[in-house]
């Protein structure tokens, strides 16, 4: 059994970003497993934080992590049991590859499409990289 101050400070950790910048905060996941799959209650909210179309997030989510992803109203349905702290290290690295920009490290950034290219394109310093398809 714990105590308060054991509650408050889980409370603490579960809520603390795993991104921080000066204004760019990204929250863990939270969810929970149901049987042999996991949901994340909070996605939609992280895929607006990031400014980042739901879709290509689940598309790369579900490459990184090897399966296969339905999103349910606003649940991330992932159909195998997987640990939050390897889907938080895998939207880190989405956020490293396909929200900050790779000059100036801020996230004022947007997804470009270009004659079967896509760009990374930065609002703040102006930099413009060539990033991969998933």
């Amino acid at each position: 059994m714990m105590n308060y101050e054991e509650l408050l400070s889980q409370a603490y950790e579960d809520i603390s970003p795993i991104k921080k910048g000066e204004r760019f905060e990204v929250q863990k996941v939270t969810g929970h497993y149901e049987g042999t799959k996991t949901v994340i209650t909070n996605f939609l909210k992280i895929a607006l934080l990031l400014r980042r179309n739901p879709e290509h997030i689940i598309k790369f989510l579900g490459k990184e992590l090897a399966s296969s992803i339905e999103l349910s109203n606003e649940r991330l349905i992932l159909f195998r049991r997987i640990s939050s702290k390897e889907i938080n290290e895998k939207i880190e690295k989405y956020i490293n590859q396909f929200v900050l920009c790779p000059r100036c490290k801020k996230p004022d950034t947007e997804l470009v499409n270009e004659e079967d290219k896509i760009f990374l394109k930065c609002l703040a310093c102006g930099e413009r990289k060539e990033i991969h398809k998933i």
